[in-house]
């Protein structure tokens, strides 16, 4: 059922209000607040109940599935991973735009620090995010004519509201992702909800990467419990070489930020950074090329991640540091907790009340004991 026009108002001053003290938006531009105010008022509107839509005989006949697919993920989200069980993601907002918000994100020529935008109520965070993609480019062709930052404007299917508008409605599900495969599915549902559970002030990387962690151990679950051999198959395909690229992307922040700390060194030849950053890049396009080979190879042929090499530079890397930097550390923690999902959205919160650094400090420390621990126990080749 679309809002009334009671709740479309109570909704547009209660984002309004939002706007105002910085919760949706960007900068302190009036037309920035409008367009976030706007654009989300619009998503919420066309949101209606699930059982609307499978009872409407104009919906499409592939879309019914999808949204019961859907109804089973939700309701999984509360019985085993101790997600919150509200509003959210019981109603069908279909967006006919192929993503739902675009996302600008930048970085210097010589850091993979991100720019970061800092509002009075979620803090300062490493993106802004617009509803029209022309708007978002027009932002990230600024920075990079005035400011001399390296750009990436890219789409996201979903973002949380972080449960503020569950008395509205909630965060609905959207055109943009309902139709991915179930594990693809069931990971953005996973990852939007664990939003809602524990958010920090300033952190980015922790409030990413814990979400990150949630979907992936989450699918996880869902896949061995739920789902088909053939779902299970296609989400080990897909995702083995998400990984894979993740794992070169991680690398190869790892070699930038190498370069980066000889900024001070290399002051005297200005020609010795530039270099060595276009050495870095080339090495993740050939090792990057390799691993296309590989698939292709395998008979599982993928140029998914074309778009984004093509496009990789400083902000790129930015960004992928904040979704999967600490998830290893979260990880750790799950298993630390045995597996239990209340305990470790307690742990979580207990972490996100310490200072940034240390929390961050000790995720870091899980991840490398858990590595240590086990290279201790692999097995050795005999000799």
């Amino acid at each position: 059922m679309a809002l009334t026009h009671r709740t479309s108002r109570r909704l547009a001053l209660f984002l309004a209000a939002l706007a105002a003290l910085g919760v949706l938006g960007g900068c302190t531009p009036v037309a920035y607040y409008a367009q976030s105010v706007q654009g989300h008022i619009a998503l919420m509107t066309a949101a209606r109940p699930i059982d609307d839509w499978l009872a409407d005989p104009a919906t499409p006949a592939d879309l019914k599935p999808r949204l019961e697919l859907a109804r089973r993920i939700r309701a999984f989200a509360v019985s085993d991973l101790a997600l919150p069980d509200n509003a959210s993601y019981h109603r069908y907002s279909d967006l006919k735009r192929r993503a739902a918000v675009w996302n600008v994100a930048a970085a210097p020529p010589d850091s993979l620090t991100l720019r970061r935008w800092c509002f009075p109520v979620v803090g300062c965070v490493g993106y802004r995010g617009y509803y029209d993609e022309a708007d978002a480019k027009a932002l990230a062709a600024q920075l990079e004519k005035d400011e001399g930052l390296e750009v990436r404007v890219y789409g996201v299917p979903a973002y949380s509201t972080l449960g503020w508008l569950n008395w509205a409605g909630g965060d609905p599900l959207l055109s943009t992702f309902i139709r991915y495969p179930e594990g693809e599915l069931a990971r953005m549902v996973f990852h939007e909800l664990a939003h809602q559970v524990v958010y920090v002030r300033d952190d980015t990387m922790f409030n990413e990467s814990y979400a990150t962690a949630v979907e992936r151990l989450g699918v996880r679950h869902w896949l061995a419990t739920q789902a088909s051999e053939q779902a299970r198959r296609d989400y080990a395909a897909f995702d083995g070489r998400r990984r894979a690229f993740r794992q070169l992307s991680r690398d190869t922040r790892d070699e930038l930020n190498r370069v980066y700390a000889q900024k001070t060194a290399l002051a005297h030849d200005p020609q010795a950074l530039p270099a060595l950053k276009s050495e870095a890049m080339a090495h993740f396009r050939q090792r990057y090329a390799a691993l296309k080979a590989e698939w292709a190879a395998a008979g599982t042929p993928f140029d998914g991640f074309d778009p984004w090499v093509a496009q990789a530079n400083n902000a790129f890397f930015g960004i992928q540091a904040a979704y999967d930097e600490l998830v290893p550390g979260f990880e750790a923690l799950f298993a630390q907790v045995g597996g239990d999902w209340p305990r470790f959205h307690a742990a979580v919160r207990d972490l996100a009340r310490q200072p940034k650094a240390e929390r961050q400090a000790q995720l870091r420390t899980l991840a490398d004991t858990a590595t240590a621990r086990d290279d201790a126990v692999a097995p050795r080749p005999a000799g």
